[in-house]
């Protein structure tokens, strides 16, 4: 429910009323207090005629602006489509003439494979200089050092990561890769 302005101003007027006459009574007639009270309900019932021509008077007002504001409500614009550029000429792509004999590719020689081979799988040997056992509370523990590996093997940077450890010896801390870890990741010791 909205309380609009003739709301307040009717609730207003009637609060009035009922003041002005609070202050006003004094001890009558009963025929003076009829009249009294007839003259009240008029003046309400007259308050209550003008707040309900005020709302109506409102309501219409209301009406007269949407139907304003639907009359004028303009259709939309039209939509254009924005202009698209020239196409680029095209430029003709280069194709190698087509000849009658195809030429096949040959195999590689015997060799190369080997030695493509040989070098992957030098790749995964670690050098036996770097193979360390130390001495900790818990044992010993075998593993490669980790600056011994860097100068000496040339993919040290690509060793799996997981591998790597941390050991405390009476000498201080190493730094290394474990050497269960690299052989089961594929690496082995390099004999010689």
């Amino acid at each position: 429910m909205r309380f609009t302005l003739h709301h307040k101003f009717i609730a207003s007027i009637a609060a009035a009323a009922v003041a002005i006459t609070a202050f006003t009574a004094a001890p009558a007639a009963a025929g003076d207090r009829n009249r009294d009270l007839a003259k009240i309900a008029v003046g309400v019932l007259g308050v209550a005629i003008v707040g309900k021509i005020i709302h109506d008077k409102n309501k219409r007002d209301e009406e007269r602006a949407r139907q304003e504001v639907s009359k004028h409500r303009h259709a939309p614009n039209t939509v254009y489509r924005a202009p698209r550029p020239p196409r680029a000429e095209r430029v003709p792509v280069y194709r190698a003439p087509q000849s009658r004999h195809r030429v096949e590719p040959r195999p590689l020689p015997k060799g190369y494979k080997r030695k493509q081979h040989r070098t992957h799988a030098n790749a995964k040997l670690l050098p036996k200089q770097c193979f360390q056992s130390f001495d900790t509370r818990r044992g010993q523990v075998l593993m490669f050092g980790r600056r011994c590996l860097e100068n000496n093997f040339r993919h040290a940077n690509r060793l799996p990561q997981q591998c790597a450890q941390q050991i405390r010896t009476h000498r201080g801390t190493r730094y290394g890769y474990d050497a269960r870890c690299l052989r089961g990741a594929g690496y082995s010791l390099a004999r010689g």
